[in-house]
């Protein structure tokens, strides 16, 4: 069975009504980056960015995965797929998606502010409880924070996903630019002579004669895709 490598970005989640603080105003959800997705935000004021991911989670819980969420999760009818996410919802778990790789963690997870990757202070927050009290601790007495990749902080999960890149017979972006880390990146580790489509409404400055580029946004470009990879 072949294996598809599915890239994607904000605009994936666009469409279903989420913002995402890559976008370039350098706000989320009209809060400063600086002040809820960094680590010295973070230390400045834990009660605000509790309570602001609180927030964010309360409005993911009544978002639904739109038709191009669905159709990458179609694809493994007949392929291999793994998706490297750059969002932090769960709309691709949410709809079907069963390997998906988060660069930018999951807001729908909390964990230790002192020890970040260690899944023993994880905890999975659930829709009918998503909220987490300013000053919850952790297993190891710290404070519970985001899971999430604030500004600043390693990706953890960037070397999973370059091997999955290495590994793709077909490459797919959807929803993010070339000119940004750490798509840029993962495309140059997807062999030569594999094909990559790139699905984004805007022109792409691709650079490269095998990135074929659907000029439309995730619902549509993934039917257009779809018509060409399901027989």
């Amino acid at each position: 069975m072949k294996k598809i490598v599915v890239l994607t970005g904000a605009g994936m989640s666009a469409e279903s009504g989420l913002k995402t603080f890559r976008d370039a105003d350098g706000l989320w959800e009209n809060y400063p980056v600086q002040q809820v997705a960094t680590h010295e935000g973070w230390e400045a004021d834990p009660v605000l960015v509790t309570n602001f991911y609180n927030m964010l989670r309360r409005k993911c819980v009544g978002v639904q995965p739109n038709e191009g969420h669905r159709l990458v999760a179609k694809l493994e009818e007949q392929y291999q797929v793994t998706v490297v996410t750059q969002n932090v919802d769960n709309l691709h778990e949410v709809a079907g998606s069963s390997h998906v790789i988060h660069l930018h963690g999951e807001l729908m997870k909390v964990c230790s502010s002192w020890d970040v990757e260690n899944p023993r202070y994880w905890k999975t927050l659930t829709p009918d409880d998503c909220e987490i009290a300013p000053g919850t601790k952790a297993g190891d007495g710290s404070l519970l924070r985001p899971y999430i990749v604030f500004f600043g902080e390693a990706v953890p999960n960037i070397s999973m996903a370059a091997q999955e890149a290495s590994e793709a017979d077909i490459f797919v972006i959807i929803g993010t630019s070339l000119n940004v880390y750490p798509a840029a990146g993962l495309v140059q580790y997807v062999s030569p002579g594999v094909p990559v489509y790139l699905i984004d409404p805007k022109p792409v400055m691709a650079g490269s004669s095998r990135i074929t580029q659907i000029q439309k946004g995730a619902s549509e470009g993934m039917k257009e895709l779809c018509a060409l990879l399901m027989k």
